[in-house]
């Protein structure tokens, strides 16, 4: 496999017009799950038909279809599996996720000519992991959530350049999953996949009432949940390049249940992020034309700089003054060590040369911890560079769709996630009113919608355009017509066909939204 000039935006879909809408989008591949062998049910998934449509739909417009195989299998569905994926084979999908060993090996045998990538059900933490399952035939490792930005160029400095990483950018974070729990990182800051989990699955959890202290209720499982373990989202819109150049090369946007707007939304920002990010770079100029193959910045074994201080923590410095203003630690100077012992938190920052202390590591055994080397290990360093800035529209991009608290995951120990006890609902302070069926340049302009929510004069709406910022628009008085043509004054019956005026083209599909005149905490 040729190692991509480009990284890759890969973005969700529960059904095929969550396919097609992440291509029109700008998206790079597109995931989605089967009707059989996905971990996710909520969605509807698609068919055999769908795929073979879907493949045939992102091929034409440069896009790949990966799909989601990684259950992991018990003994009664083997056969099943096996069965199936003779079928999938012949969709003209491009590559299967897979996180059972024995489904991988399957996998070569029935279906050679898919590509394999290892789900993060698989836990890859490490670059030995990586290696072996690239000699079992894996083109990409989708890397286990924990894993910091350190963690992420360790693994890219010691595996070949053609085995592609894949890291979760964008959307709900798990706060466990068989064999590999978080309560105990989440709570404790002590790691349970490396023997030092202090079982909070197993503590006897009560609610205390403010003004009732000492009064202890027991948190009971209803039919609307119990949230006491609700992770944030995760958004790392405004840090992508502090992933690209920690040697990501697929940037997943999670939301295989989410809407088409969502979607859209989601994938055009990121898509948007990564042509900037190339242009500033100078991978690409502004219109996109290659200048030169895309590259990270890890400093690998046996480049003259590893090693060396000058360049350990570059990343890391540039981050702690980018969160809200108020870093949590003092920044390092990007190019150099400060000399003598800096405060960071209560980490004591010894000597210059001592790289243990500026690691920051998910081997740490809380957030205050400082990580203690093996002799001869270095932390695979990053050549400096600016920070890529992006627009304001693309930044407030996120805050536009449902979400819940962001946070960047666990990326940036410092500013890891953090679970939301008050709440377990989405906020929204934007809606969907509409979806665009056609335009016209007749009247001046005229767009033809299918209505999600009321639309009224002097309303102001965005149309989410596919690799631009959206379209703001002020709705006139006096222009609104049902489907048969007749004026009417405002679009308020959701589910029925509407026109209103609109001066600039807009695509087929595009959604319309507006903010909320009060926020929700509800998803679409």
């Amino acid at each position: 496999m040729q190692r991509r000039n480009k990284p890759e935006v890969l973005a969700p879909a529960g059904n095929l017009r969550g396919l097609k809408t992440a291509v029109d989008y700008g998206a790079d591949a597109v995931y989605c799950g089967g009707k059989a062998f996905g971990m996710r049910s909520a969605p509807k998934n698609l068919s055999l038909e769908d795929f073979e449509e879907g493949a045939r739909y992102a091929h034409e417009r440069g896009a790949r279809v990966y799909v989601t195989f990684n259950v992991l299998p018990r003994n009664n569905e083997v056969e099943a599996m096996r069965e199936y994926l003779g079928k999938l084979k012949d969709t003209g999908v491009d590559a299967l996720i897979v996180s059972d060993i024995g489904v991988m090996l399957m996998a070569k045998q029935v279906a050679p000519n898919l590509e394999l990538h290892v789900s993060t059900q698989a836990g890859v933490t490490n670059y030995q992991a990586a290696n072996a399952f690239y000699e079992l035939g894996a083109r990409r490792v989708v890397l286990a959530r924990e894993m910091d930005l350190q963690a992420v160029r360790d693994i890219r400095a010691r595996i070949p350049d053609d085995l592609d990483i894949e890291c979760f950018v964008h959307g709900a974070m798990c706060m466990a999953f068989s064999g590999r729990c978080l309560f105990s990182n989440y709570l404790t800051g002590r790691d349970g996949n490396h023997g030092e989990c202090a079982q909070p699955c197993r503590w006897k959890y009560s609610i205390v009432e403010e003004k009732r202290p000492g009064q202890y209720f027991p948190i009971e499982q209803t039919a609307e949940g119990a949230y006491l373990f609700n992770s944030q989202d995760m958004n790392m819109l405004a840090h992508i390049d502090d992933l690209l150049d920690s040697g990501a090369t697929s940037l997943k946007i999670e939301g295989r249940s989410k809407s088409a707007y969502y979607i859209a939304a989601m994938t055009n920002a990121y898509k948007t992020a990564v042509n900037e990010y190339m242009v500033q770079r100078g991978f690409e100029d502004a219109d996109g034309n290659v200048l030169k193959p895309f590259r990270d910045r890890v400093i690998r074994p046996g480049d003259p700089e590893y090693g060396k201080p000058d360049t350990e923590d570059a990343i890391m410095a540039n981050a702690d003054g980018a969160f809200a203003g108020k870093p949590d630690i003092d920044a390092v100077p990007v190019g150099g060590v400060p000399s003598g012992n800096v405060s960071a938190g209560n980490i004591a920052i010894g000597e210059p040369d001592n790289l243990s202390y500026h690691a920051r590591s998910t081997r740490r055994k809380s957030n205050t911890a400082a990580e203690i080397l093996p002799e001869g290990w270095h932390h695979a360093g990053v050549r400096p560079a600016p920070h890529v800035t992006l627009p304001d529209w693309l930044l407030d991009e996120p805050d536009k769709v449902a979400h819940r608290d962001y946070s960047t995951g666990f990326y940036y120990p410092e500013h890891k996630v953090r679970q939301s006890t008050d709440r377990s609902a989405y906020f929204r302070a934007w809606l969907v009113v509409g979806e665009v069926l056609s335009w016209t340049p007749e009247d001046g302009g005229r767009v033809t919608i299918m209505s999600r929510n009321k639309i009224e004069a002097g309303q102001e709406v965005e149309f989410v355009l596919p690799g631009a910022a959206p379209f703001a628009y002020t709705v006139p008085a006096g222009g609104f017509r049902d489907a048969d043509g007749h004026w009417v004054e405002a679009i308020n019956n959701p589910a029925h066909v509407f026109s209103m005026p609109c001066p600039q083209e807009v695509p087929v599909n595009a959604a319309i939204r507006s903010r909320t005149k009060k926020p929700t905490l509800k998803a679409e």
